[in-house]
């Protein structure tokens, strides 16, 4: 298969309704979608990258720029024919965590056309020792206020869905309200998680001890801002209380993992494709947290339109062993999509594999370019002509 074209496209996402944590209010972003143009147009693939400045540093203005910088390497598989020349290439690119909103997009681009043009499921490519046949998403609740909370748990409980990822910041009034709303609307039929993304300081993480306590909190995602000293003190408490800790801003490469491990403040990680840098790495870290009997849940980032919650279905599909899994909320996040198909999850969050050639989704032309605020064709007929 000879790859004639990549087409870059920034795009804006618009939500349903706002969705806040600590770090940010969103009503929309801006991701990246790498567009692979094979054998003359007769192969379209498409991937897709999450840049979040907040959690790898990364713009959608540096995504560009590096996935055009990529393009240009000899690794690039300009003729693809087989997934190995994927991962060769992905792992000469790799550097820390700087660019892997970047490399997942072109990635997931290559593996989607690799996958059309030999007619089968991204599933395919990779080791089967974990696979599930189905796996059962969670909700995410926002940063928000007590009437808004309300509503939303009455649809996730109307939905049947009883894992639940809340976000909590700053305020412990308003934790604990959140909380409480919470409780009050599903009783102890729950299984609760809080993500603080890095808002606590030492007095705020200690001030919320006798709420995780009372209401059973079993997992506490990044507390604090990655490599923050007081973080081992909070996690040796929470050890004794029997919650666990979850890194995600602090766990965005290899390097991060084998740093966390040393450690071990952190008994549980947020792998999420875009932040993690795709498929390749993203399994190479979970592979080590194997062996490290460190806890892992596959994750997404706020916002995906349904080529990247295609790519995430597929790599939950192939983790039968992680402890969560969150992902799939386009019905209920985005007022505008990119795909055909609805990637959205069943009643009770249950969801399978999507099966089509690919990521198993087609994408709208009319739909992207409605979305897309800038985009830019680059040949690779002359590799010179960059």
């Amino acid at each position: 298969m000879r790859i004639n074209q990549v087409k870059i496209h920034r795009i804006t996402l618009p939500f349903s309704f706002e969705f806040s944590h600590s770090l940010r209010k969103r009503s929309s972003v801006n991701n990246i979608i790498v567009e692979i143009i094979a054998e003359q147009g007769e192969i379209i693939g498409f991937g897709e990258g999450a840049p979040r400045s907040y959690v790898t540093g990364e713009s959608p203005e540096s995504t560009f720029k590096s996935i055009r910088h990529f393009i240009q390497q000899d690794t690039f598989p300009r003729e693809l024919n087989d997934v190995s020349q994927i991962w060769n290439f992905i792992d000469d690119i790799t550097r820390g965590k700087e660019q892997n909103a970047a490399i997942c997009a072109l990635e997931t681009g290559l593996l989607d056309a690799l996958g059309k043009s030999q007619d089968r499921y991204i599933m395919d490519y990779f080791s089967k020792d974990f696979i599930a046949d189905n796996i059962y998403y969670g909700a995410a609740i926002p940063l928000d206020n007590n009437q808004k909370i309300m509503e939303l748990c009455r649809l996730i409980q109307k939905m049947k869905i009883n894992t639940l990822r809340l976000k909590l910041g700053k305020d412990f009034e308003q934790n604990k309200e959140i909380v409480e709303t919470v409780h009050a609307v599903f009783g102890g039929n729950h299984d609760i998680r809080v993500d603080i993304n890095c808002s606590w300081d030492r007095k705020l993480a200690f001030e919320h001890i006798p709420l995780i306590k009372k209401y059973k909190i079993k997992v506490v995602e990044q507390p604090m801002m990655p490599d923050e000293p007081d973080i081992a003190d909070f996690a040796a408490r929470m050890q004794t209380e029997g919650v666990i800790l979850m890194a995600d801003e602090s766990a965005c490469s290899f390097v991060d993992m084998e740093k966390i491990a040393k450690e071990g403040y952190y008994k549980m990680i947020n792998v999420r494709l875009s932040k993690c840098g795709g498929f390749r790495n993203s399994l190479k870290i979970i592979d080590y947290l194997r062996t490290k009997g460190i806890l892992f849940q596959i994750g997404c980032q706020l916002g995906e339109s349904g080529i990247l919650s295609a790519a995430g279905r597929a790599l939950c599909l192939l983790c039968g062993d992680a402890v969560y899994y969150d992902g799939s909320y386009d019905e209920f996040m985005l007022k505008e999509n990119t795909t055909l198909e609805n990637v959205s999850f069943e009643p009770g969050g249950k969801a399978g594999p999507l099966n089509s050639p690919g990521l198993g989704v087609k994408v709208d032309a009319q739909r992207l370019k409605n979305i897309s605020y800038n985009s830019e064709i680059i040949s690779i007929s002359n590799p010179l002509s960059f």
